[in-house]
């Protein structure tokens, strides 16, 4: 094949740039953007010929320089990140952005960062004030903790407690909790980086409360427990409840720290779910600290949220690691926002998006499911089999791993594609909707679709079927 002829046909960069269609692209981005986007065309285009020996295929690539090029720009004017249809069933989906903020917290937020604020300035004095002053005091009074601060998650809280108050010194810690969270992050190696000396006591299933007492020394600076929230060992186990911990620690004048994982406030068990320990549970049973997330079962920002005793939180604000791990002001007013709905339960448990969908009823979700499916049906029947399935959804965020609740899911199969290629179409839509495949049916689950996106989904399915 002649392919010195093909790359003749391929449109001088000039020529291009003159042409009314590329010129037009240079009112939304710079010039020199679309100049690179031409360049990078042409280039591929080069390429292609000479990989390609179909010369339908080249032609086809040629007439389609100018959309190509139009394409490339509009991954510059593009955003990346998106509203997604979450229609897994996984409440807390780590890669969905793990916890949804109410829309009142969204407001509030908008309200605050669009304008100055207070984060770091107190108006009463007319000095400079602390960021943590904000939603220390709520969530003191809701946790039963003498003080609180935030870091940017809860791995970087463990970090900085343990380099703040046992750099150099033994810290003791249950084999059995030594866990991995997500990104292969693992609490030995956290210990490790924040300076202190790992002794791991008992075993992967069983540890004693002798365990504990017969590894503290003078070097021992405390005794740190780590809640298994994303595991769990069944079966011949034991392991050393928070107040037997602390009733030793104290003895020995050694303060217990506790990493509870998903900050959960209210009785789960009160909904029908698995008991979680609360945070209020693990301060009122003797922990000298308590660090858990604040994206997760607490139903707010990425945070890493740390109460305990005043003069231990004391030490730790002065570390100059918490410099290097703060909340920015929009964490800093979603917690305060969040904090203020645990004030009454009731009034959480409704307005917190994550334990509004932890809670949403059976018949609620099967009526929504019904609605769906009869809509859905009446606008691409004729090219998908639908149907209303039971189903299971999950906590996810490494919460309640064990945990199940039950639901209900639309089950579509296209009738004229495969349905790996209708979920990769799925994922591909301005608005994207991400389910999951089981036994060849796309199933979209009802508990986490939220007020409003049901029409997205018929646009959606309306665009690829039309």
């Amino acid at each position: 094949m002649e392919k010195n002829k093909y790359y003749r046909l391929i449109p001088k960069i000039d020529v291009l740039m003159e042409s009314d269609e590329i010129k037009s692209l240079c009112n939304n981005i710079s010039r020199e953007y679309v100049l690179e986007s031409v360049r990078m065309v042409t280039d591929n285009l080069r390429e292609f010929i000479n990989n390609s020996n179909n010369e339908t295929e080249i032609e086809k690539k040629i007439d389609s320089v100018t959309e190509d090029i139009k394409k490339e720009v509009k991954s510059y004017t593009s955003f990346n990140m998106k509203r997604v249809v979450n229609g897994t069933g996984t409440i807390l989906h780590t890669n969905l952005g793990r916890a949804v903020i109410s829309k009142n917290t969204a407001d509030r937020i908008q309200q605050l960062v669009t304008g100055y604020s207070n984060l770091e300035y107190d108006l009463g004095e007319g000095a400079r004030g602390s960021r943590y002053s904000h939603f220390e005091k709520i969530i003191t009074k809701i946790t039963g903790a003498e003080s609180a601060m935030a870091v940017n998650n809860n791995a970087a809280a463990v970090l900085l407690i343990l380099s703040a108050l046992c750099k150099d010194k033994e810290v003791v810690v249950s084999r059995g909790e030594l866990v991995e969270i997500g990104g292969s992050f693992r609490v030995p190696e956290v210990m490790s980086q924040s300076g202190c000396k790992l002794v791991d006591v008992g075993t992967t299933n069983k540890t004693h409360l002798y365990d504990y007492e017969n590894a503290i020394n003078e070097e021992t600076k405390a005794l740190l427990k780590v809640h298994t929230s994303n595991y769990k060992i069944v079966g011949f186990t034991e392991s050393v409840t928070v107040e037997e911990l602390a009733e030793l620690a104290h003895k020995h004048g050694i303060p217990v720290i506790e990493d509870i994982g998903s900050g959960v406030l209210v009785d789960l068990s009160r909904y029908g779910l698995e008991y979680e320990p609360t945070v209020q549970a693990s301060i009122k049973a003797g922990a000298d600290i308590v660090c858990f997330s604040g994206d997760k079962l607490l139903g707010g920002p990425q945070a890493g949220i740390i109460v305990g005793k005043k003069a231990l939180i004391d030490k730790i604000k002065k570390h100059p690691l918490t410099r290097a791990l703060r909340i920015d002001k929009f964490t800093a007013i979603a917690l305060e926002c969040v904090f203020h709905e645990y004030i009454d339960e009731k009034r959480a448990v409704k307005n917190i998006p994550v334990l509004n969908l932890i809670n949403r009823s059976i018949d609620d979700i099967k009526n929504h499911a019904d609605t769906l499916h009869k809509r859905l049906t009446a606008e691409v029947g004729e090219h998908c089999e639908i149907t209303v399935e039971g189903c299971e959804s999950q906590i996810g965020g490494g919460s309640l791993p064990l945990e199940r609740i039950n639901s209900f899911a639309l089950s579509i199969r296209p009738l004229n594609m495969t349905t790996a290629a209708l979920e990769k179409q799925l994922r591909h839509m301005e608005t994207p909707v991400v389910g999951r495949v089981v036994n060849d049916f796309f199933l979209i689950d009802l508990r986490t679709i939220l007020e409003g996106e049901e029409e997205i989904i018929l646009e959606v399915f309306k665009n690829i079927f039309k």
